[in-house]
């Protein structure tokens, strides 16, 4: 029961708001579907975000990818043989994370349907419902501590503040967002690498009486030494992102000890297999972890999800990216509850089909 055929189309969905960072600004979720078919006509799906300013791949790109080298390495194989496939598949080619994602998620959502159980019981989990964040665009305190006030009103009850855009103001901001989420809100802060070291410093200092969670990636991601500089000045943990994309990253940050905690996500290490081991290896280290995506649709969020699910994480997950979606692109799936995902309890990831696509 070979794999027969594999297909690339090309989504673009709108948000019901703009997502705002200290790197980007978006309106729609840009990504690559990939759809993996075995003989029996099970349809296994991945998804590889377009994000140029983290990872540098598009659409296109990614496209390219998947059907070339990464097309070479499955067509014709046998999908029930998941670990030499993953293995040859992480080989295939350097870096493009993103299309090795895809079909990674894919070649997992094939098997786990083969097997017949859903995703997260094919990883070895038990649950189908996952605990996540939601995160408040970077705007100003007015904007932001309404947000914040809405989205306690809709049951999440971990906020995720962009900041980075101005350290001169950003104190403010949270401040509003305290505020208006209340005393019982956990808080989080993601700079997306928008602070100086001595910026990260004196900001989050001056934060420390608001009870804040964590800080996300407050400097470059090249910059180890001001990451670890920031983290060994502050009392907030200090949470890893564009600084660590696979388990070379990884192990690097744990050398140097240079932050505390670790977003993992799919489009960055290359899949569900890369991730289990740095997810492994972060907790035998003793370094915090959470489950987070791009700005992906529900594939791409279900995958990570299914994985937080199984594996667990010692944080609540950052996967509240097809939260912001006005429409899903697809039928079936995972969906939210309040601030939970829940996921299918029915083959892979209990994907029907594909609506909005634009088949490449």
């Amino acid at each position: 029961m070979p794999i027969i055929d594999i297909r690339c189309h090309r989504v673009s969905a709108p948000l019901h708001t703009p997502f705002v960072t200290a790197l980007r600004r978006t309106s729609t979720v840009d990504s690559l579907i990939v759809e993996v078919i075995d003989d029996e006509c099970h349809h296994g799906w991945g998804e590889a975000p377009q994000v140029w300013r983290v990872t540098g791949e598009s659409m296109a790109s990614a496209e390219e990818c998947v059907r070339h080298p990464l097309t070479d390495v499955i067509k014709n194989q046998d999908p029930d043989d998941l670990n030499r496939l993953l293995d040859q598949l992480a080989r295939a080619v350097e870096a493009n994370h993103g299309a090795k994602a895809a079909v990674d998620e894919a070649l997992h959502d094939l098997a786990a349907q083969r097997a017949g159980r859903s995703l997260p019981r094919f990883l070895g989990g038990t649950t189908h419902r996952v605990h996540t964040d939601v995160t408040l665009s970077a705007g100003t305190p007015d904007e932001l501590a309404e947000a914040a006030s809405q989205r306690v009103k809709e049951g999440f009850d971990t906020l995720k503040v962009k900041v980075g855009t101005d350290a001169a103001t950003d104190v403010e901001r949270v401040k509003a967002v305290r505020q208006a989420a209340g005393k019982e809100a956990k808080l989080r802060l993601d700079a997306n690498q928008g602070w100086t070291p001595r910026e990260a410093v004196r900001t989050i200092t001056k934060l420390e009486d608001q009870i804040i969670e964590l800080v996300e990636q407050p400097v470059q991601a090249w910059d180890l030494e001001g990451l670890k500089w920031v983290s060994d000045r502050v009392d907030t943990p200090i949470l890893a992102d564009e600084a660590v994309y696979g388990v070379r990253d990884l192990v690097e940050l744990i050398q140097r000890r240079a932050a505390d905690l670790v977003n993992v996500k799919l489009a960055k290490c290359g899949g569900i297999a890369q991730a289990r081991t740095m997810l492994a290896l972060a907790e035998q280290c003793g370094v915090g972890t959470t489950i987070g995506s791009m700005m992906e649709g529900p594939i791409g969020v279900g995958a990570a999800a299914s994985l937080a699910a199984a594996q667990g994480t010692t944080l609540a997950c950052d996967l509240d990216a097809a939260w912001w979606l006005t429409k899903s692109p697809i039928t079936g799936g995972m969906h939210y509850k309040g601030a939970n995902i829940v996921l299918p309890d029915t083959p892979g990831l209990g994907v029907g089909n594909l609506t909005l696509s634009d088949p490449a």
